[in-house]
C-alpha cells in the first residue's frame, strides 16, 4: 500500500519472519518494490482489492457498500471480472511469473459475485497450476478475548465457508483456517500478548495473517499499529517463541512437502 509497509515487509521477509506476502498490485508502491520482493524466498500473491483506490481508477467501494452490493448481486459482474484480471496482469508483469496465492484485502475475495468471478478466472488462466487461495474461516480461539472471537466469526460468516467449499470443488489448495484477527489497537503490548495465543491455537495448515510496516515518526491509528506489529515480529523474542513451541515458518509449497506442524504468515 505504501513505502513504509513495503520496507517493513522486506526487512521481515529477509529475516524469515514472514513466509508469504500479499501484494496490492495496482498500488504505485508495489510497482516500485516488486523486483526486491521477487528476489526473496517467500510466497508472493495478489491481495485482491475492491475497497482502496490508492489514486488508481477502478471499482472501489467502502467495505460496507461492497458487502451489501455483493450479497444483493448488484455489482457489475463484467467490471468485477475485469478488475480481477487487471490485478493478476499487473502482478505477472511486475514479478515475471504467476502469483503463488490469492487472498483479499478485507477478505473481499470470499464475497458473492467476487468469489464466483475469481474461481472462474483462476480455472481459465492457470488450470491445474492455479495458485493456492486463502480460507478466512476462523481457527481455534481458546484464550482470546470475546470481542476478537466474535470478529473472527463475523469474517468467516461473510463467505469463508462458501468460498472454501467452492475452492475445494474446483480443485484449489488452501490453508486450513485463519488466525490473526484483532481490533488493531493497543500497540506492541497488545500484539505481543495476542501472538502467543494465536500460536498456541494453530494447527497444521493454519495461516496467521499480520500487517507490519516500518514505524514512522508521528504515526497514529492503523499506521501506528502496523508499526507495533513490525516491532514485535522483528524482535528476537518472536523467534524464541517459535522455537519454544516447536514451530517454524515455511511457504505453502514447503509446508505441503513436510509432515511436521508448521505455521505460515501473510
Amino acid at each position: 500500500m505504501n513505502d513504509a509497509i513495503n520496507e517493513g515487509i522486506l526487512v521481515l521477509a529477509r529475516k524469515r519472519r514472514l513466509s508469504a506476502v500479499g501484494c496490492m498490485t495496482h498500488a504505485p508502491a508495489f510497482q516500485q518494490d516488486a523486483r526486491s520482493l521477487a528476489e526473496l524466498d517467500v510466497d508472493a500473491g495478489v491481495h485482491l482489492n475492491f475497497t482502496e483506490a490508492l489514486g488508481q481508477p477502478g471499482l472501489y467501494l467502502p467495505l460496507s457498500q461492497l458487502i451489501a452490493r455483493s450479497y444483493t448481486r448488484t455489482l457489475d459482474a463484467p467490471r468485477v471480472a475485469r478488475q480481477i484480471e487487471r490485478q493478476l496482469d499487473a502482478f505477472e508483469a511486475a514479478m515475471g511469473r504467476q502469483p503463488d496465492f490469492i487472498d483479499g484485502h478485507q477478505h473481499v475475495h470470499q464475497l458473492p459475485q467476487i468469489r464466483q468471478a475469481l474461481l472462474a478466472i483462476l480455472a481459465r488462466r492457470y488450470g491445474a497450476a492455479a495458485p493456492w487461495v486463502r480460507c478466512s474461516a476462523p481457527g481455534e480461539q481458546a484464550g482470546l478475548p470475546g470481542a476478537l472471537r466474535w470478529k473472527a466469526r463475523v469474517i468467516g460468516a461473510l463467505g469463508a465457508y462458501s468460498f472454501s467449499r467452492a475452492a475445494t470443488a474446483a480443485g484449489l489448495r488452501s490453508n486450513r483456517r485463519l488466525l490473526g484477527v484483532y481490533d488493531f489497537r493497543g500497540g506492541s503490548e497488545a500484539y505481543v500478548a495476542l501472538l502467543p495465543l494465536w500460536l498456541r491455537n494453530m494447527r497444521d495448515g493454519d495461516l496467521l495473517m499480520c500487517h507490519p510496516a516500518m514505524p514512522q515518526p508521528g504515526d497514529t491509528g492503523m499506521a501506528a499499529q502496523r508499526g507495533a506489529e513490525f516491532q514485535v515480529l522483528n524482535d528476537t523474542g518472536f523467534a524464541a517463541t517459535l522455537l519454544r513451541q516447536g514451530l517454524s515458518l515455511v511457504s505453502y509449497a514447503a509446508r505441503a512437502s513436510r509432515t511436521k506442524d508448521a505455521t505460515a504468515f501473510s
